[in-house]
């Protein structure tokens, strides 16, 4: 891609990603600024029903993730396998913010912001990726059985599985659900879980944006690691939460650079990998991978970790907000990143996976 071109890309996703604060401050810099995104609609509407329903996913191959040199590799800790930039005549595909794999890498669980269960296959040719499979779309019900955005909850934005229970955090109204997938599987009604009081008091739109379920095994077995996209303690760290498990409580992440957090994976080492991201009208957006050790977290704790992957818009990116990793039989840790598009005409979905270099 052109530099010209990278440019214009990182102009236009910094209004998307920035918002209506982004947009106005680009009108007060320049009379001539762009306008406003459009968005596609999403299927909101449709979740007037509560049954899965078959949607048919393309992809198209992204062989190269440099874009200013598409034979380099290696980034960071990680190094490029493959990619997909992924489209759907299915209107309410999109928004995805949080995505889990099966131990093989191949079937998915995903979520979107707007109140959407995806489930699929990912297929491959060798080791990369060629597209998906048997997709299907359903909404995530409440307690009551009807769709949560019944209720006006949206903002679905982190998800964590153990086994055949799931839980969703929801943006803005501060809630956690959970999911016993073993009644009913995406059609399965949710339960509210209690969030701490600091939790419940996370700013608007900056809540909980990652999950994680620490399995048996690792330290904190059996607590749920909840972490905000930009909630901030007195001395301007990031909020995170121990729910359940043997040590509830809360600690803190130390922010930098103006990262905010949009999703986490536990390791089978027992390292916590968060995938991070900022945006600004003319630095355009950028994306990080942080490594810290479980054995730091504990309720009242700071923690801080190296930098392992960055990435910005001279690479294949765009609003990445979900990570998983699975193990090959080789023994090779890979890491699956899927990005939100916002339902935005310029945005893509993107499905990119890494090898983690020990």
């Amino acid at each position: 891609m052109p530099l010209q071109a990278i440019s214009d890309r990182r102009r236009f996703l910094a209004l998307t990603l920035g918002g209506a604060s982004a947009v106005a401050f680009s009108r007060g810099a320049n009379a001539q600024s762009a306008p406003p995104p459009v968005r596609r609609r999403a299927a909101v509407d449709e979740h007037s029903v509560t049954s899965a329903v078959k949607i048919e996913v393309r992809a198209r191959p992204l062989p190269a993730f440099d874009l200013r040199d598409r034979t380099q590799l290696r980034f960071g800790m990680l190094q490029y396998r493959s990619g997909v930039a992924l489209t759907s005549a299915y209107p309410g595909f999109g928004g995805l913010s949080g995505l889990r794999l099966d131990a093989k890498g191949e079937r998915f669980l995903a979520i979107s912001d707007k109140g959407g269960w995806f489930t699929g296959r990912i297929v491959y040719s060798g080791r990369e990726i060629a597209g998906l499979a048997d997709v299907e779309a359903a909404p995530l019900l409440g307690p009551d059985g009807r769709p949560i955005t019944d209720r006006g909850w949206y903002d679905s934005e982190s998800l964590a599985r153990d086994g055949d229970t799931v839980y969703v955090g929801l943006e803005r109204v501060n809630q956690l659900l959970r999911y016993d997938f073993a009644k009913g599987g995406t059609g399965a009604r949710s339960e509210i879980i209690p969030l701490p009081p600091a939790a419940r008091r996370l700013p608007n739109n900056k809540g909980l944006e990652a999950l994680v379920v620490v399995p048996k095994g690792l330290p904190l077995a059996g607590t749920v690691i909840a972490i905000s996209e930009r909630g901030l303690d007195a001395n301007g760290n990031l909020l995170a939460f121990l729910i359940g498990g043997p040590a509830p409580g809360q600690f803190s992440i130390v922010r930098s650079n103006d990262f905010d957090v949009s999703d986490a994976v536990l390791l089978p080492s027992g390292d916590l990998l968060v995938l991070e991201r900022k945006f600004s009208l003319f630095n355009g957006v950028g994306i990080r991978i942080r490594r810290i050790r479980l054995a730091d977290i504990a309720a009242g704790a700071l923690v801080d970790g190296p930098p392992i992957f960055a990435a910005d818009l001279g690479q294949e990116i765009d609003n990445l907000e979900g990570i998983d990793a699975h193990v090959t039989p080789e023994g090779e840790t890979v890491l699956t990143l899927v990005s939100d598009d916002n339902f935005s005409m310029i945005q893509r979905t993107l499905l990119l996976q890494f090898t983690l270099l020990e």
